[in-house]
């Protein structure tokens, strides 16, 4: 089933679509791929917040640390980030690769 043949079944008033398999595929995707970032960005926000709080609190214990905490917490951050990232290009594959 296509897009079209749901529009023209929406126009005429018919009361049933029919469902075949690949559109329960395509949605179990698009589901995925939801969870799949709303889930898959959880992790990154906490530990890069956590980082970030960590390096505060040492840049005020010893200010002139702070060129060399902040590179840390830089590199720290940058690594957090990467899950993030591949859970954007799953989310990108469920959504335009499974069809």
């Amino acid at each position: 089933m296509d897009i079209a043949y749901a529009a023209q079944a929406v126009t005429e008033g018919v009361k049933t679509i029919p469902i075949d398999g690949a559109i329960i595929i395509r949605a179990a995707a698009l589901l995925g791929a939801g969870l799949c970032m709303g889930l898959g960005a959880i992790g990154p926000g906490i530990g890069e917040g956590f980082v970030g709080g960590k390096a505060c609190e040492g840049i005020a214990r010893q200010p002139e640390l702070q060129g060399s905490i902040t590179r840390t917490m830089l590199i720290a951050d940058a690594i957090a980030e990467s899950t993030g990232i591949y859970s954007l290009v799953i989310a990108l594959l469920l959504i335009f690769v499974v069809s």
